[in-house]
């Protein structure tokens, strides 16, 4: 095995990238920065029905926009490529008939009915599915016979008895008995190699000297194992995390809400913000800090003190980072990820003064959880989108409420056209002529100015709107009735 630290991310592009394989890809990388060592992506596309090149296209835009770059794999090629596995099939065909030769796998031939009825079997007494070694003493007869009669079989590898021991870098000790794993399938019927056959390969022609993955894999490492063996390869060290949880305890799935890193990416998380919160789920940075740069991050973690315990999925969590993450963006850089949502809105953002749209949506921040967000508000600033909320339309009918408004019109319309220096005089003013203060003055004042109940700050909102468009918007609530 190389001295040099090389793990890998090996996803099945069959769908989208969940933020569970997220983690991972994130575990590994930083663990590879921690020991300047290499992470190599490798696509997992053994199963030619599902995978398509538009989920690896996805897959390695969201590992992108995540920060997270793979040294070697997809669109970086390195020196034990190729790293897609179906271009990887006569490896894997060479393995399996060294195996055949060395009499460590043979052919079956037994039918799917055959084997779900032997697995309900030994269901129905209790005992745990495994494959009960039909095929294993079938002479060469027998299988000439079979493949002239144009049955195609699988090669599964012989498993032999004892236990099998290894050290979990995050788990410890293990022990499994190879007496309940059964012969296992390592090359399908159409001559494609197994997940564990052709992962136990590429990880070793990889070189990768680090496999972390969550333990749901836990149950292929036995079998692995058992390859290296027969292979006379050495295995890596391997650390199987516990996977996310919902808040349900159960499995994070679909039915918890969004679960691809594309959908919050579409809904408006800065990615920032994902990663660290995807980091936290089972790790407690040394520092106690919450809020990580990847380089802090880097630099503290430790696959070692990773929790045993599954963690569970609190969105709540995760928006209050974002927002955080949003409050910090400066002007400038949060105008460049915010426009996009201004022009799906419908705003003609090359129209307008690009420093004034930058002090918007500066103001907005203060508003926002998630970027899509910003949609809610943008009736503030921009005529096309402005209306009355109905709940605002109460407040605007009410007798001293008008009274209020037409004082506060009366006192714009004197007043020369303010600027973000002048707006707190402007509402000393506004509280001496109407005699009102706080809510009583503020809230049909917002309710006339904006539209809504709430929303930023009136100090900081007001210049922005500038004179004209707040005398005519204090008009157009004194007209309803």
């Amino acid at each position: 095995m190389t001295s040099e630290v090389r793990v890998r991310f090996a996803p099945a592009p069959t769908g989208l990238l969940h933020i569970g394989n997220a983690r991972t890809a994130l575990f590994n990388f930083l663990f590879a920065k921690r020991n300047q060592g290499r992470f190599v992506l490798r696509i997992e596309d053994t199963d030619l029905e599902r995978s398509n090149d538009t989920s690896i296209d996805r897959i390695l835009e969201d590992l992108e926009w995540l920060g997270i770059s793979w040294d070697e794999g997809p669109e970086r090629d390195g020196p034990v490529g190729p790293y897609r596995q179906s271009q990887r099939v006569g490896i894997y065909r060479e393995l399996a008939d060294r195996l055949s030769r060395e009499e460590k796998s043979y052919k079956c031939f037994c039918s799917e009915e055959r084997l779900e009825a032997l697995r309900k079997e030994q269901l129905s007494k209790g005992k745990m599915p495994r494959y009960d070694g039909h095929c294993r003493s079938l002479s060469s007869e027998e299988i000439a016979k079979m493949e002239a009669a144009g049955l195609h079989p699988v090669l599964r590898f012989h498993v032999g008895r004892g236990q099998i021991l290894f050290d979990d870098l995050i788990h410890g000790k293990m022990n499994f008995d190879s007496a309940g794993i059964g012969d296992f399938i390592i090359v399908r019927s159409d001559g494609m190699a197994s997940y564990n056959f052709a992962c136990v390969i590429d990880d070793h022609s990889m070189r990768i000297t680090h496999v972390i993955r969550g333990e749901d894999h836990l149950s292929n490492t036995p079998r692995q194992i058992l390859l290296y063996q027969a292979l006379s390869w050495q295995p890596p060290l391997f650390a199987h995390h516990p996977l996310i949880l919902g808040p349900d305890r159960s499995p994070l799935s679909k039915r918890h809400g969004a679960t691809a890193v594309s959908q919050y990416r579409e809904e408006g998380f800065l990615p920032e913000a994902l990663e660290n919160y995807l980091i936290l789920l089972g790790w407690t940075p040394p520092s106690g800090r919450e809020m990580l740069s990847f380089e802090r991050m880097a630099e503290e973690f430790s696959i070692h003190d990773v929790s045993k315990s599954a963690p569970v999925f609190d969105r709540k969590k995760l928006e209050w980072l974002n927002s955080v993450y949003i409050r910090e963006k400066e002007e400038g850089p949060l105008a460049e990820i915010l426009i996009p949502y201004l022009q799906k809105a419908g705003i003609r953002t090359e129209q307008i003064d690009r420093q004034w749209v930058n002090q918007v949506l500066g103001v907005l921040k203060e508003n926002i959880v998630v970027l899509s967000q910003v949609e809610e508000y943008l009736g503030i600033f921009f005529d096309e989108k402005f209306f009355f909320e109905e709940g605002t339309k109460t407040l605007l009918r009410d007798p001293g409420n008008r009274e209020t408004l037409r004082s506060v019109l009366g006192v714009v319309e004197a007043w020369p056209e303010f600027t973000s220096g002048e707006q707190t005089s402007l509402l000393s003013q506004l509280e001496k002529k109407t005699g009102r203060k706080g809510k009583s003055l503020y809230a049909p004042l917002r309710a006339a100015v904006t539209g809504k109940t709430k929303g930023p700050e009136l100090t900081r909102t007001l210049p922005l709107l500038g004179k004209e468009r707040i005398m005519r918007r204090l008009k157009m609530a004194l007209e309803i009735t």
